[in-house]
């Protein structure tokens, strides 16, 4: 096995031992192997690398029949099938890619992409699908969310889901959403106001959450093979 997994390492950089990512994440073994089998044809969708890229080139859908597609729709290789646009760039899926892209190389390896995914597993805490919603909206990286960067996703949601709402319309909404969240209205929302915001308003974060990650390994059983390793009892 261990001529196996240095072969692997080697194709595919940032690959880690199963046992130990499913120490350190929700997930179980078998689901981390799951997630490589998917890794491995995203990966390879564009440039066979061992690694998902951000090529400014034509995206693609690149799995069919994929419901963790609600989420994981990077561009390029990593672009899945939520938006019916995928010729245009994409803010919310760029920002998918930022955040997932943890050692901010311009590429997402294995390990990175089982830790992030994790936030978005339903055993996941709410503490981490907080912190990584707030981080979604500052675009800027500022430790705040201001409204212009909240306006700008709202835009680019609403165009990829094709819907058209008046500007005026737009406006009131952003009203709304900072008079209840900005409590000490400096124009801008903190990490605390954002969490209590969250708090009165739950609904937020159902999109933090992919219910076909608790089990990926029968949501997509073509991605299920023999695992060299015995799942560990929890």
């Amino acid at each position: 096995m261990g001529c196996f997994s240095s072969k692997v390492a080697r194709q595919f950089p940032g690959h880690e031992d199963p046992v130990a990512l499913a120490s350190q994440t929700a997930f179980s073994v078998s689901e981390v192997e799951a997630l490589f089998e998917l890794y491995k044809s995203i990966s390879s969708s564009v440039v066979d690398d061992g690694l998902i890229s951000k090529i400014k080139e034509r995206v693609e859908i690149i799995m069919q029949n994929m419901a963790v597609s609600i989420f994981l729709f990077m561009q390029e290789e990593f672009q899945l099938a939520l938006f019916k646009n995928r010729k245009k760039e994409n803010l919310f899926a760029n920002r998918i890619f930022e955040l997932f892209d943890v050692k901010h190389k311009g590429v997402i390896d294995f390990s990175d992409f089982v830790r992030s995914l994790n936030v978005f597993h339903p055993n996941a805490s709410q503490e981490d699908k907080l912190d990584f919603s707030f981080k979604l909206y500052d675009l800027d990286n500022t430790g705040f969310i201001e409204r212009q960067e909240v306006k700008q996703m709202l835009i680019a949601l609403l165009c990829e889901s094709e819907m058209k709402l008046a500007d005026e319309t737009v406006e009131i909404i952003l009203d709304k959403t900072f008079l209840d969240a900005d409590v000490n209205r400096d124009g801008k929302i903190d990490k605390s106001e954002w969490e209590n915001f969250v708090c009165r308003n739950p609904s937020l974060l159902k999109i933090m959450t992919l219910p076909y990650l608790r089990d990926i390994t029968t949501t997509f059983p073509s991605f299920v093979f023999n695992s060299e390793v015995d799942e560990i009892a929890t």
